[in-house]
């Protein structure tokens, strides 16, 4: 039975090394190339109009590189394979720790490439069961949104918030949904957000004071003041203490 052609989707922040990668499938039966990204934003971005079965990914691109491109894929319902090109052997390791079905050093060649998406045909039904998110520090956060994922940087936000089962990712033009835990945020972004409170985290780069308010006539609690938007986030007591403590001057 004739099997059905693999869908390609080449991401590489060079043109010439595209077109090589064209010109090396052209030469093969069984498929096709459904299109061309030039760094991990747009291969997301294309992947969210049309689904692909395998990604020859670059690891070494501008604005996202190809192991967080790998990180953020495998978070997709149905996965493609990925399959690791570039010129610098060093990263093999890291590609395996990435689920890569492979990896080629470049420059590709034809029967290497070949050998590679055999691989990938006959490793691809395993694929979505086998694929692991591994704990890497993130530089964006990848939002589900009708459908389609939108990658907010980490340098943007300017507070995550837990209420009830997702976290308000706040930016200074926006907020996002996305279902994730306030604690797991803390302990991979605590280098750069403050917790101020059970319920937040705060970007530290935008704490700009802190004061005292009353409540009543005999309570008061402690707010923080942000730079570029005028929410006021409560500080718990039991934080205040972190934020004095960073609020020192040096």
């Amino acid at each position: 039975m004739k099997q059905n052609p693999l869908k390609i989707l080449i991401v590489d922040d060079e043109a010439p090394a595209r077109r090589r990668l064209r010109e090396l499938l052209a030469e093969l039966v069984d498929v096709v190339v459904v299109g061309e990204a030039s760094n991990g934003r747009e291969a997301l971005a294309v992947l969210n109009e049309i689904p692909a079965d395998l990604l020859l990914l670059d690891v070494r691109m501008p604005e996202m590189d190809g192991m967080e491109t790998a990180e953020q894929v495998q978070k997709m319902q149905y996965p493609p394979a990925i399959v690791f090109t570039t010129a610098y052997d060093a990263h093999a390791l890291q590609a395996f720790d990435k689920n890569a079905v492979d990896y080629l050093l470049k420059p590709i060649r034809l029967e290497r490439l070949q050998k590679a998406i055999q691989k990938t045909r006959t490793m691809r039904p395993m694929q979505p069961a086998t694929a692991i998110s591994l704990p890497t520090k993130r530089s964006h956060f990848n939002i589900f949104e009708r459908g389609r994922v939108i990658l907010v940087a980490l340098s943007e936000v300017i507070y995550l918030r837990s209420e009830l089962k997702y976290i308000t990712v706040r930016t200074l033009q926006h907020e996002y949904l996305m279902e994730d835990s306030l604690n797991a945020l803390e302990q991979e972004f605590g280098e750069q957000f403050l917790r101020l409170h059970r319920n937040c985290l705060v970007a530290k780069s935008q704490i700009s004071g802190y004061e005292k308010r009353k409540k009543t006539h005999d309570e008061s609690h402690w707010v923080a003041f942000l730079k570029d938007i005028p929410d006021i986030i409560p500080v718990s007591r039991r934080q205040l203490h972190l934020l004095r403590e960073f609020s020192k001057p040096d």
